[in-house]
């Protein structure tokens, strides 16, 4: 099946951060291609990588990088395929290196930035489905259940005392 989503990231280090965009798409059946595209260390392949997305057919790219996180800026100034940026956690500042780097794009280079680390990840997971739902009644049933899955379970549970 044709992958629709590329989730791409700065290094190997990445990948437990970035993993949470592939959980959330593989729990809603969106197809998806990882692959390591570092900014600083593979600039070349980067370059090639985002002006050839859209022709390989992806309609989104998740891009996670940390600490000077050029990689989501950089892709999205070689396509118009929307970019969702994740701020990787890093060591040295905590991610707010990454966010600042990622959110703070240019007037004319767009990237959609969420939140720093996993829950960044997985909601850009997410919002990739959420996007590629609105051309896909099937996925959108798949985004309204699990949506409906998450409120039946804070429904079910109101008494945080309770396990």
């Amino acid at each position: 099946m044709q992958a629709l989503v590329a989730v791409v990231m700065g290094s190997k280090s990445d990948w437990p951060t970035m993993e949470a965009a592939a959980e959330i798409m593989d729990k809603l059946q969106v197809p998806y291609h990882v692959e390591v595209v570092s900014a600083h260390r593979t600039p070349d392949k980067l370059m090639e990588f985002a002006a050839s997305a859209a022709d390989r057919g992806f309609k989104i790219i998740i891009g996670g990088a940390g600490g000077a996180a050029h990689l989501p800026g950089m892709i999205a100034s070689k396509t118009r395929l929307p970019v969702l940026g994740v701020p990787v956690q890093s060591k040295a500042l905590s991610g707010m290196d990454s966010l600042l780097s990622i959110v703070q794009m240019p007037k004319g280079i767009a990237v959609g930035t969420l939140a720093i680390g996993t829950a960044g990840a997985f909601n850009a997971g997410l919002l990739a489905c959420q996007i590629l739902a609105n051309n896909d009644a099937e996925l959108a049933a798949r985004v309204d259940a699990f949506r409906e899955e998450q409120t039946r379970a804070v429904l079910d549970n109101p008494d945080p005392r309770e396990v």
